[in-house]
């Protein structure tokens, strides 16, 4: 069974939420819809203080090359437009809508109705992705207008779909693919149709044999799209080990995956994208995940853009008794949250209460030189040099040994003997280096 070939581990799964159907999240009184809701410039705010504003209208343009649109995820009037922390503690400029009914766009198609064909020029998709503001739902959070047109003088020849979900304890990705298969594979041939390409491959983890069967069996209706069962693994998630694992062709450092004929995508952009071409809908909401051990009701949850996750957290049950810390995302590349006072942006994959016994650190020891980290670095680097580089500040040495290819899965931290916080440093270390690379530029 094909996986990836360099580094890698396999950490407890925890899929506490597998198999569970999707539940859609409350409305709370007000939302807060963050501008800076995509990698790229913030979008620019288009309504003002006391505008009234429906579902799917857009409330913010992309202010660049890299940027997206914004829209509302309720109807309602704009109480402000202020700053607003996120996950990470950082304000970011964002609209506070008082939520009035649920009135959407008429332009947006609410049926039931599966729209399997297509027959929108490639410029007409593209113009239809850039609109509804989708980006990519995988973590990156990039413009997927901006990804799927690449220069002019690289060609895909080959569409990869990000089934895998290798981050333990999340499960939305699993939940769409049961629940929206065949809108998924549908927009599959939508994106198949935007870059000219007769092949795509939609890669999941072995763990999802139900998914598996699924989508394998309706693939057969769908031209062009295989299913490929993978190796449980982690990063496979990440880019360039997909590539790797389903084509066996390894991204150059520095490259992008176009430099190998590839382009990647995940299934819930490749979601989004269905609903934004056939239906005419934006993304103002996502499925996300609350679990943890001792969490009261793990799930899957649709949840509307801009909702305070202390709100959707409610609604699973609450914060468990034994938590000791909150994370956004997964246990293995998520961030942990100082307050869940703070709102859910399109990147919001999932919320992880981790509970007193899992969030003790154990006293870090001197490195013994094992290796162990250089053997499961994904990208092929050594994990303990960069370390002691960056205690050291030698940002240059850094640079020289490709911090920047550093993915920040974690692997290096997870199997080190000595409990060193490795990642904690490279993160560091790459965060400066990059500022002195744009420094430069």
């Amino acid at each position: 069974m094909h996986t990836f070939r360099i580094g890698g581990i396999h950490p407890k799964e925890n899929k506490l939420s597998a198999g569970k159907t999707i539940i859609r999240a409350e409305i709370p009184p007000q939302v807060v819809i963050s501008l800076s809701n995509h990698t790229g410039a913030p979008a620019k705010a288009v309504v003002e203080k006391g505008d009234t504003v429906r579902v799917g209208q857009i409330i913010g343009e992309a202010n660049g090359f890299i940027s997206a649109n914004v829209h509302s995820s309720v109807s309602g009037k704009v109480s402000k437009i202020d700053s607003q922390p996120d996950v990470s503690g950082r304000k970011q400029l964002a609209v506070f809508i008082d939520v009035e009914g649920d009135e959407w766009l008429e332009t947006i198609d609410r049926s039931p109705d599966i729209i399997s064909q297509c027959n929108f020029t490639k410029e007409e998709i593209l113009a239809k992705i850039k609109n509804a503001g989708i980006v990519g739902l995988g973590g990156a959070t990039f413009p997927a207008h901006v990804k799927l047109s690449p220069p002019p003088d690289k060609k895909a020849n080959i569409l990869i779909i990000n089934g895998v979900e290798c981050e333990p304890y999340l499960t939305c990705d699993h939940a769409l693919m049961l629940c929206h298969a065949d809108e998924i594979l549908i927009g599959v041939t939508i994106i198949m149709k935007v870059l000219d390409v007769k092949r795509a491959v939609i890669g999941i983890e072995n763990n999802k044999k139900d998914v598996i069967a699924h989508l394998s069996k309706l693939a057969k209706n769908y031209q062009g799209i295989e299913i490929q069962a993978l190796k449980t693994k982690y990063p496979q998630g990440g880019e360039k080990q997909l590539i790797d694992a389903v084509i066996r062709r390894q991204v150059p450092s520095g490259k992008l995956p176009i430099e190998v004929g590839a382009v990647v995508q995940n299934v819930a952009t490749v979601f989004a994208i269905y609903q934004a071409v056939q239906k005419n809908k934006p993304l103002f909401e996502r499925v996300m995940t609350i679990t943890g051990k001792d969490a009261q009701n793990p799930g899957n949850y649709l949840v509307r853009i801009g909702v305070n996750l202390s709100a959707i957290v409610a609604q699973a049950g609450g914060i468990p008794e034994t938590t000791e810390k909150i994370i956004a995302g997964g246990p293995m590349m998520g961030r942990a949250v100082a307050s869940l006072d703070t709102p859910a942006v399109k990147g919001s994959a999932g919320i992880l209460f981790i509970n007193n016994e899992q969030a003790q650190r154990k006293e870090a020891a001197n490195c013994i030189r094992c290796s162990k980290c250089v053997n499961a670095c994904p990208m092929g680097l050594e994990p303990y040099l960069l370390m002691t580089q960056s205690e050291n500040s030698l940002w240059d040495k850094m640079e020289t040994n490709h911090v920047m290819d550093c993915m920040e899965c974690g692997c290096c931290s997870y199997v080190c003997p000595s409990n060193r916080p490795i990642l904690d440093y490279v993160r560091y270390g790459k965060t400066t280096v990059g500022g002195i690379i744009r420094g430069r530029k």
